[in-house]
């Protein structure tokens, strides 16, 4: 597989972070691993659709 977009707003995660009081580290939005992360749970819940037998993807897939 190829470079894979990234699936998430740096700028939010930065804000999220910073609401707890900590800088973040440009490793954590530049680096793979959170998008990595992203894109292991979306794999995880389309495959749990599709061996439910549905094309939609729900939040209880999650």
């Amino acid at each position: 597989m190829g470079k894979v977009d990234t699936l998430f707003v740096k700028s939010k995660v930065r804000e999220h972070i910073k609401a707890s009081d900590l800088n973040t580290s440009s490793g954590v939005l530049d680096g793979d691993t959170l998008n990595g992360l992203i894109i292991e749970i979306i794999d995880r819940a389309c495959k749990r659709a599709k061996g439910n037998g549905r094309k939609t993807v729900k939040a209880r897939d999650l």
